[in-house]
């Protein structure tokens, strides 16, 4: 094993004025990053701070949660490169196309986390008993990278998406872990696959960080073993045609969430549970599902977007309005940065409400409504143009396609996530 006390591709993040700094070049690496059977252990010095975001001030170390579990370390992070690099295809079809390595990192109760493993990607090995696949003890998240113009690569909002991870974790019993570590981790899986970050503007690299229950056993309690790893895919558009509007199916006979539930967490039942209802939306000519909850038929979620609504509200001000969090809808990052960007405009209110179907048709039969649209990491800004909802086809309209407010956010986050507009939100890689 090579001890090497430098980042891979020759950068080790020190802390000078905000920034990166390269200091010596990492030998012993092929054309393209690649040697066989090479295996690298990452040492950081201890005043070294790796992560930092394109303004002048660093990440703040998130709090680990239970503090009795000490986490596992990126300055102890082993990379093995794969020996056999794929041919990288013109292929963007979300979810279906994935880099050659992948990160891992075992944990147990009697050993604690093992070190950080970086290797090639591999089909992973369960006992048929693993409590995840019996009892749905798992959970995942889901980030992008972006080539710039500038041929740097990006982390939107990164840290988001490892604090809301921490917190899913905590709600499934799994054990805890230091969100900057994991997200250092992950920065030096995605320097290490970078030549998969397309060079587009409509094209990204998914992470999908993956954190389940090994525990081998039919009991139903808290694991005592977990396994969290990271993929990476290409991923290009997530319908078929994000040109145009998307349909949804609002039927109140389906619930994706309930109070006291965990329709606040990222975890896989949440999506597993819809799939009745997707397919039964598409037999009604939908794309997606339109989640409603109570007797009110309060609006939550659209499919796995966060849902807005652009309107003139019950008072007569222009409002851009979501439902608020209530322990039914998933904190979206999307979300968040909509609500922020569009507070920092003060154009319009901006609310974090109750809605229901009742306010929708009202606003639409007194010609109040905008534009309704979705936000998510995987479609970004996706703008709904038809509801169908109690045997009727809501047509919800739209401004001029170069002024509507869906385009102006979509466009200004874009130029966030690929460099065009410097921003705090994003980390470089």
């Amino acid at each position: 094993m090579i001890m090497i006390l430098c980042n891979l591709f020759g950068v080790i993040a020190t802390q000078q004025r905000g920034r990166f700094e390269p200091e010596r070049s990492v030998s012993g690496l092929s054309e393209g990053g690649h040697s066989r059977s090479h295996f690298i252990t990452a040492t950081f010095a201890s005043d070294a701070s790796p992560l930092c975001s394109e303004g002048s001030s660093y990440l703040s170390t998130a709090p680990m949660g239970d503090a009795s579990i000490p986490s596992f370390k990126a300055a102890d992070l082993v990379i093995q490169l794969s020996s056999a690099p794929k041919t990288k295809l013109d292929v963007f079809a979300f979810g279906t196309v994935f880099t050659d390595h992948m990160l891992i990192i075992e944990w147990s109760f009697s050993g604690g986390w093992e070190p950080p493993l970086i290797k090639p990607l591999e089909n992973l090995s369960l006992h048929p008993a693993c409590s995840a696949l019996h009892y749905g003890i798992q959970l995942f998240e889901g980030l992008k990278a972006y080539r710039g113009d500038d041929n740097r690569l990006r982390l939107f909002r990164p840290m988001l998406n490892m604090n809301r991870m921490a917190k899913s974790a905590r709600r499934a019993c799994l054990p805890a872990f230091d969100q900057s570590e994991l997200l250092e981790c992950i920065r030096q899986l995605v320097e290490i696959d970078q030549d998969w970050v397309p060079h587009s503007d409509s094209v990204s690299l998914y992470i999908r960080p993956t954190f389940i229950s090994a525990e081998s056993s039919l009991g139903v309690k808290k694991p005592t073993r977990a396994l969290l790893y990271v993929i990476l895919c290409q991923a290009g558009s997530y319908f078929n045609n994000e040109t145009q509007a998307v349909s949804l199916w609002a039927n109140p006979k389906y619930t994706r969430a309930w109070k006291g539930g965990t329709g606040d967490c990222k975890m896989g039942g949440n999506y597993g549970g819809t799939l009745f209802a997707q397919h039964e939306a598409v037999e009604y000519g939908c794309q997606q599902v339109l989640w409603l909850h109570g007797e009110d038929h309060q609006i939550t979620e659209a499919g796995t977007m966060n849902i807005f609504l652009h309107w003139i509200n019950e008072d007569g001000e222009e409002e851009l309005a979501t439902p608020l969090l209530d322990g039914m809808v998933l904190p979206g990052v999307t979300r968040q940065s909509v609500l922020e960007l569009t507070r920092k405009w003060a154009e319009f209110k901006v609310a974090e409400r109750y809605l229901t179907m009742g306010q929708l048709c009202s606003a639409l039969k007194q010609q109040r409504l905008k534009e309704v649209f979705g936000s998510g990491t995987a479609c970004m800004i996706c703008p709904i143009g038809q509801i169908v909802y109690q045997g009727e086809n809501l047509h919800i309209p739209s401004q001029d396609k170069n002024s509507r407010l869906t385009s102006r956010i979509a466009q200004e986050l874009t130029d966030i996530q690929y460099g065009r507009t410097p921003s705090d939100w994003t980390i470089l890689v």
